[in-house]
């Protein structure tokens, strides 16, 4: 087949749940969208997730999709909770194509109950027989990993690195309140919706104590309301002179919009969260605490970054192993000089 397809298809694209790996389809949705010029592609995503791809140039539409988690309560919210229910909405907006950027075995049967006829994915769960054409899960990181969907439909690859927008209402929002004191900015995620990725908040108070006190640094937080607490025994465990120099934009950015706070900050440090995969999507360096999940998969794309992990990474809660020091030494090549 000639590239690029310059018919008008109408293209969907699944990637549902986990702010990091939305982030890391970047790469592959905008190989997409040079392959197919002139096609409707379209995102089947979820909400907060999906949000970041707000401002992605390479797509027409987000279709949120909220399926439930196995005991999780009903969902009072507009969008098509059930697999039936989005199917029915996605037959009726006739897509050609699909491509599968999940390996579960329900995101290969919502296409065929939406009636797609050409599908693409990975052949795990032994759903191979659901697609047209399908890829391994390989040993490679996820970035590649979706890429290789897009090779198993013969779709050219050229361009693999990172990227990432914003809104320029929001940028002038944020430029309005960013204190002007000349610190070094760091952005903090110190919270894993996985508790068992989680580090500790007096290991992270010491850490942001000795940023604020010894490096010069000013620390900023953008996490989900709900985490408050935790952010609250961060900071708690600073000295009262150094948290003003600590600021929360929790209640005042969406997820959509805090690509404007990262942006202008100079280092990420934190938990292996979706937040470090934003950081790196605007080329920031990133300072990442690794536990249980392999970072040759899920590290920082296309950016400059430092992986902290502890050698065993066996048991519950492995990165209480990594002592403050650790993180000290791994945070110092990127920080202002004493």
């Amino acid at each position: 087949m000639p590239w690029p397809d310059q018919r008008p298809l109408r293209i969907l694209v699944i990637r549902y749940r986990f702010i990091g790996d939305t982030i890391l389809a970047i790469p592959a949705l905008r190989n997409l969208r040079q392959a197919f010029p002139h096609a409707l592609i379209d995102v089947l995503t979820e909400p907060v997730s999906g949000d970041t791809l707000a401002h992605c140039p390479y797509i027409n539409e987000l279709l949120y999709y909220g399926p439930r988690l196995k005991g999780e309560r009903r969902r009072n919210a507009p969008f098509p909770t059930s697999a039936l229910a989005i199917a029915r909405f996605l037959r009726a907006r006739r897509y050609d194509r699909c491509y599968i950027l999940r390996r579960s075995l329900s995101s290969a049967i919502l296409p065929l109950l939406a009636g797609i006829p050409h599908r693409v994915g990975f052949a795990t769960e032994g759903r191979g027989w659901l697609l047209q054409r399908s890829t391994p899960y390989p040993d490679k990181h996820e970035v590649e990993c979706f890429l290789d969907v897009l090779r198993a439909d013969e779709i050219p690859v050229t361009r693999t690195h990172n990227e990432n927008w914003t809104d320029a209402n929001t940028d002038r929002k944020v430029d309005a309140q960013l204190p002007g004191n000349g610190r070094f900015r760091v952005f903090v995620c110190a919270k894993s919706v996985f508790d068992l990725k989680d580090w500790a908040p007096e290991r992270f108070a010491e850490v942001l104590t000795w940023l604020l006190r010894d490096r010069n640094c000013e620390v900023h937080f953008c996490d989900s309301p709900g985490n408050a607490g935790y952010y609250a025994q961060i900071i708690g465990g600073i000295p009262a002179d150094l948290r003003t120099h600590c600021h929360d934009w929790s209640t005042r950015l969406g997820i959509r919009e805090a690509g404007s706070l990262m942006r202008r900050m100079q280092l990420c440090f934190g938990i292996d969260t979706g937040f470090i995969h934003i950081a790196a999507s605007f080329h920031v360096p990133v300072v990442g605490l690794y536990g249980p999940l392999d970072p040759w998969r899920w590290h920082p794309w296309d950016t400059k970054h430092t992986i902290a992990r502890p050698e065993d990474v066996s048991g519950p809660r492995p990165l209480l192993r990594l002592s403050v020091a650790e993180v000290q030494a791994a945070l110092g090549p990127y920080l202002p000089k004493p």
